[in-house]
This record gives structure tokens, C-alpha cells and sequence, in this order.
């Protein structure tokens, strides 16, 4: 479980293509050192398990099915990528309840300035547009982000300048993917409502 709140941008050392699996080496100013083999770690909004720590670097896993599903597979060698270490019981919850697990891929419409007015327009895949909610949350790329406004097929979020700093989002183009995950609450609640109708 995560709280969508970006700890630091990584950067991919490394990919090694095996079969059913690609292994990530990402560097990073965590500190690797502290972690454990076996721990969570949220990459670009993907709960992945450290396999290794060397240095500087750790090593993930990503299987046929995670690659299929994210934009993992498309990760290259000096690629930047969102990290944010497991939530423990003891932290602040920032942003709100992510648990890694991507719904979709969407796609990036547009990202408009108007001075300090930065907001990111990504496509709602098809099956997700029921989950999203003005003013709700949402995570893009990991990113905990709050729903400004909605249309049939897109949605739009403001981006403050803490999250341009901090995160690779204001660098996004049109045509991009991003790993996007709608509320778990959300989830939960149409599941409760759709089985009240049956």
C-alpha cells in the first residue's frame, strides 16, 4: 500500500530481457542500504518486490502480465521513473490509499500552462469512467492527484508546482502513456452497489 505521494524520480540503469520477465536496475537517492529483499516498492505506480540491492541500485522484477498491463515494458536504459517505498503504519497518508495495482494505460490528451494553472488531460479507458469523480482521487504514473473536471472520455488534473518539481509529469507529451489507477474506495463502493442491484 501507497499514499501516491512521489518520495524521489529514479533512473533506470538497467534492463535485462529474460523469458516471461524483464529485471529493472534503478538508482536512486533512497536509501538502498535500508531496504530489505522482498519489500514493496511503488515504479511508476507499479508495486514491484526488490529482488536485489547493490550500492546504490536496486533490482525488480516484472512479469509478462505487469508488462502487459503498464507502461513497465517500455522502460529503457536512463529512463526516469517515480519511486515511493511500502506505507507503514506510522506514516502520514498524504495523498490517498494507492495499492500499485494498474487499471489501465491512458493516454496523455494535453498539458496547458497558463502560468502557475498546469493541468494534465489523460484519456479514462474504457470500463474505468464509472470510478472517476470530480474532486475524487487518482493516481497517474503513482502520482496521488485530485480529479478537476471530467468528460466522457477524459479526465483533468491541476498540477501544483510541488508536484512539477517533484514528479516527471510535467514533462509528459500528448500520445504518452501513463499507468493510471482509479480509488480504491471508489472500487469497493460499485462493487457494493452492483451487487444491491442483482
Amino acid at each position: 500500500m501507497f499514499t501516491g505521494l512521489i518520495q524521489t524520480v529514479g533512473r533506470v540503469q538497467r534492463v535485462v530481457h529474460g523469458a516471461g520477465a524483464d529485471r529493472l536496475t534503478i538508482t536512486s537517492e533512497l536509501p538502498v542500504a535500508a531496504m530489505t529483499d522482498g519489500e514493496s516498492i511503488a515504479v511508476d505506480g507499479v508495486c514491484l518486490t526488490v529482488a536485489r540491492r547493490t550500492g546504490k541500485a536496486f533490482a525488480v522484477d516484472a512479469v509478462a502480465e505487469t508488462l502487459k498491463r503498464t507502461t513497465l515494458g517500455r522502460l529503457r536504459a536512463g529512463d526516469p521513473v517515480h519511486l515511493e517505498r511500502s506505507l507503514t503504519l506510522s506514516d502520514l497518508v498524504g495523498g490517498h490509499l494507492v495499492q500499485g495495482h494498474v487499471d489501465a494505460v491512458a493516454k496523455i490528451v494535453s498539458l496547458t500552462r497558463d502560468g502557475a494553472d498546469v493541468r494534465l488531460t489523460i484519456t479514462i479507458p474504457a470500463g474505468l469512467r464509472r470510478f472517476v469523480a470530480e474532486k475524487g482521487s487518482i493516481a497517474v504514473h503513482g502520482v496521488s492527484l485530485t480529479v478537476a473536471t471530467t468528460r466522457a472520455r477524459s479526465l483533468t488534473v491541476a498540477l501544483i508546482p510541488e508536484t512539477l518539481a517533484r514528479t516527471k509529469l510535467g514533462r509528459l507529451r500528448p500520445g504518452e502513456g501513463v499507468n493510471l489507477e482509479v480509488d480504491v474506495i471508489a472500487r469497493y463502493l460499485e462493487s457494493l452497489m452492483s451487487g444491491k442491484r442483482r
